[in-house]
């Protein structure tokens, strides 16, 4: 049976916090959600929607009666988050996020919050989205049958580790547990990586146009589906690649390799040499598919 709890406070109800709020109502997880926030507009939107309950732009006096509170805010806001809510937290509340750098989330976390609420934060990753953004764009849904990463401290605390499971198992996710630099170093190269590739590839094909030719005019369905997450937020994606720079470095350094190893294969006119590297690819991608395509 399900572990219900009384009140879950949610800071930041954009389409992560938002759908995390709708899916744990579907589940009744929380008897009452608060949602905060710096926009009391956005607030009373997400209210309006019924994602929330109640709301409030005040994080330390919106957090004091909650039994888990979740941070989904960009990754360059924990800092400022985690200093306000510290202090404020009732005792044996459950802290955790759903942050896309979680070596980041640990340091913040090590920084801002006493011995005993670091000992409840239980960061988190739940590997899903789309490219919108904003409480609008969020549904119960979005988790259902995907992974959410769990990367607690030596220092976690067993109750508040079970606690963060219950509350990401009822969003419909599936559980992995495992270090944060690990969790990092592993999205730096299909979630981060990606997301740079797409940006960068509309940017050289804008740069391509001039006053006579518009040249996403050619452009069809591949150029579509391939740059689809192009259209995520810029600021958010800023703040993820500069928090994981380092891995990311790393994963742009391979890729590399691997265009210019393409490059002298058409230079050279090595039909054979890029017959068997596309058909490498194409073997992993299927095989992939083949094993995890049904949660995508």
């Amino acid at each position: 049976m399900l572990q219900q709890i009384e009140h879950l406070a949610v800071i930041g109800v954009g389409l992560i916090g938002g759908s995390v709020a709708r899916s744990l109502k579907r589940a009744g997880y929380a008897k009452r959600i608060t949602g905060i926030g710096r926009n009391a507009a956005h607030l009373e939107q997400a209210k309006a929607l019924g994602v929330v309950d109640d709301v409030s732009t005040d994080i330390a006096r919106g957090v004091e009666e909650a039994d888990v509170v979740l941070v989904s805010v960009p990754m360059s806001a924990y800092g400022a988050v985690l200093s306000q809510l510290t202090g404020h937290l009732k005792p044996g509340a459950v802290l955790t996020d759903a942050g896309s750098t979680k070596q980041h989330a640990v340091d913040a976390a090590h920084h801002s919050l006493t011995d005993d609420e670091l000992a409840r934060f239980v960061p988190a990753h739940p590997i899903a989205g789309t490219e919108h953004s904003g409480v609008e764009a969020s549904f119960a849904s979005l988790f259902d049958g995907r992974l959410c990463v769990l990367t607690p401290m030596t220092q976690t605390d067993t109750a508040a580790l079970e606690t963060a499971r219950t509350m990401w198992q009822a969003t419909g996710s599936r559980l992995m547990q495992m270090d944060a630099k690990e969790h990092d170093d592993f999205l730096a190269a299909v979630s981060h990586l990606p997301h740079l590739i797409a940006f960068g590839l509309v940017n050289a094909v804008r740069k391509l146009g001039d006053d006579n030719h518009d040249p996403f005019c050619f452009a069809a369905g591949g150029f579509r589906d391939f740059t689809r997450i192009a259209s995520s937020s810029p600021e958010m994606w800023r703040d993820i690649a500069l928090c994981n720079r380092e891995a990311l470095v790393e994963k742009l350094d391979a890729l590399e390799v691997e265009l210019n190893a393409l490059r002298k294969a058409l230079e050279a006119g090595d039909g054979e040499a890029l017959v068997n590297d596309f058909r490498a690819a194409k073997e992993a991608r299927d095989a992939w598919l083949a094993t995890h395509g049904e949660g995508l």
